[in-house]
């Protein structure tokens, strides 16, 4: 039965290009799953200890999370009404409500590495410089905004505004005249902490896959370098 499952991952793990081919078919399954694993925790550790921290997001533009769109388009006018302390509130109150609620991601990102199958082994080797993050995408979502979304309502909610705009977008959704991202703030902080996420990921991904040496793991070292 084994000697079945290695062969069915080494040839899920055939490349298009012959040299691509002939290298991925020296891995063992074990070691193709061991290296495969280590970068999908080495790059989800290393994105949730750089985003969640104070400043995680405030201070990276890649991630910072900007004031909702119906908000930016009425700045102006909430500006000369006075409204510029309380809209900078809330931006901060948005980011420090991400940088809470994103370590709480490790334990879901964890877990869908270990449920790692020979299909997804296949799509991520396979895959291009983001095929570990789409994994991620795929597997925690749903999940992760859930999972955040009353972390940051506990956050934002302090803030008079994100009341005021949660009253308000209740009613222009009815309507429809609002995205349904957009309709909560705590919504719209969990969408976006998510998506920073992946971002963050990805660029731990694509160090990983330009530098598998430097990552000082022997097992990524040795399946990564096969793809490079």
């Amino acid at each position: 039965m084994k000697s079945m499952q290695s062969v069915v991952l080494v040839s899920a793990l055939m490349l298009p290009a012959f040299s691509y081919a002939v290298d991925l078919s020296q891995l063992s399954t074990k070691d193709a799953n061991s290296g495969l694993k280590a970068a999908l925790e080495q790059g989800a550790n290393a994105a949730i200890s750089k985003l969640g921290v104070a400043d995680g997001f405030l201070n990276n533009e890649k991630v910072k999370i900007p004031l909702p769109s119906i908000l930016e388009k009425a700045k102006p006018i909430l500006k000369l009404s006075g409204q510029s302390k309380y809209l900078d509130e809330l931006v901060v109150a948005m980011n420090r409500a991400a940088e809470t609620a994103v370590p709480m991601a490790k334990p879901l990102l964890l877990d869908a590495v270990k449920t790692m199958s020979v299909t997804d082994a296949k799509n991520i080797l396979s895959g291009g410089e983001t095929s570990v993050t789409d994994f991620f995408r795929q597997k925690t979502s749903v999940a992760l905004t859930t999972k955040f979304t009353p972390t940051v309502k506990g956050v934002t909610d302090k803030v008079g505004l994100a009341s005021r705009y949660n009253s308000v977008m209740a009613k222009a959704q009815k309507m429809g005249a609002v995205p349904e991202k957009e309709a909560t703030v705590e919504s719209y902080v969990s969408g976006k902490a998510v998506e920073a996420l992946y971002t963050m990921i990805a660029e731990e991904e694509k160090k990983i896959r330009q530098d598998p040496i430097g990552t000082g793991s022997k097992i990524i070292g040795k399946v990564f370098g096969l793809l490079k």
